[in-house]
């Protein structure tokens, strides 16, 4: 079953279904890219993986253990010296035990595009494809800061970056400068961003409404070999046809996550109709 927009689905930003999407969209982007790669460069799936403190609810674990007490002293005990009686307390001390507080922690991983070029020892990575997530957006996120770093180290290197955000929510993350982009692009909902490494000053961007198609993005190889087209459209519906979204979206009962302003509401409305 077909998505019922024509390009990005609003429904699909819901934190709840988004991670399920991008990890799929980023499987079938490899899919779409692969044959279309002449030899003797592919297309790989890279992981990148960290740990944050869970955001489950996990019942408190807290353990807690504490030493016997000693008895009480006896009337021969009292008449003991001030020494025993501190060596008695020390004993009592030492048999104290901590509080255990258990914080759990999740680990945290995401999948991106790497085209390579050659084999083996002769192998050099030449693009770097980046899908965006919530925790790449999301400053004090861990993901945030290590997506940042790798974004700062391609840049400075020999590789191209290609980034697609397709989250209206969070923090803008993309190379190219935000004040650059809205004055040359205006309004947008979403946006693919392209930076070659062999023309350091120019990012080629693709900026995107919620009523338009995904584009036909052009995928940079090494200098002297053509550029590759991607339909990202046509991945986004591969990736829709395969999931459970339809199924898992009331279009009528649900609204997207983050909300939509009034006059896309409106439209909405009549999408779906």
């Amino acid at each position: 079953m077909p998505s019922p927009f024509p390009g990005m689905d609003p429904f699909l930003e819901n934190p709840d279904i988004f991670p399920d999407f991008h990890d799929s969209f980023v499987a079938y982007l490899r899919e779409g890219l692969q044959p279309r790669l002449p030899a003797p460069y592919i297309a790989v799936l890279g992981r990148r993986t960290w740990i944050e403190v869970s955001e489950r609810f996990i019942e408190t674990d807290v353990q807690v253990a504490r030493g016997r007490l000693a008895p009480p002293p006896t009337a021969a005990q009292s008449a003991e010296s001030a020494e025993s009686v501190a060596s008695a307390v020390a004993v009592v001390a030492v048999a104290e035990r901590p509080l255990v507080i258990r914080v759990p922690h999740d680990e945290r991983s995401e999948p991106l595009v790497e085209i390579y070029r050659g084999r083996g020892f002769d192998r050099r990575l030449v693009t770097s494809i980046e899908l965006l997530s919530p925790a790449s957006k999301t400053p004090g996120e861990h993901g945030r800061d290590l997506y940042l770093r790798k974004q700062r180290e391609i840049l400075a290197g020999k590789v191209h970056l290609v980034e697609i955000d397709l989250l209206r929510a969070g923090e803008h993350t993309t190379a190219v400068p935000r004040h650059r982009l809205v004055k040359a692009a205006g309004d947008y909902d979403y946006h693919v961003s392209i930076h070659h490494f062999d023309n350091l000053e120019d990012y080629f961007v693709y900026p995107i409404r919620l009523n338009q198609r995904l584009p036909v993005i052009e995928v940079p190889l090494l200098p002297g070999d053509r550029r590759v087209p991607l339909d990202l459209q046509a991945v986004l519906q591969r990736t829709y046809d395969a999931g459970p979204y339809h199924r898992e979206i009331d279009y009528l009962g649900d609204e997207p996550d983050p909300p939509l302003g009034d006059a896309w509401k409106a439209w909405l409305r009549k999408a779906l109709a």
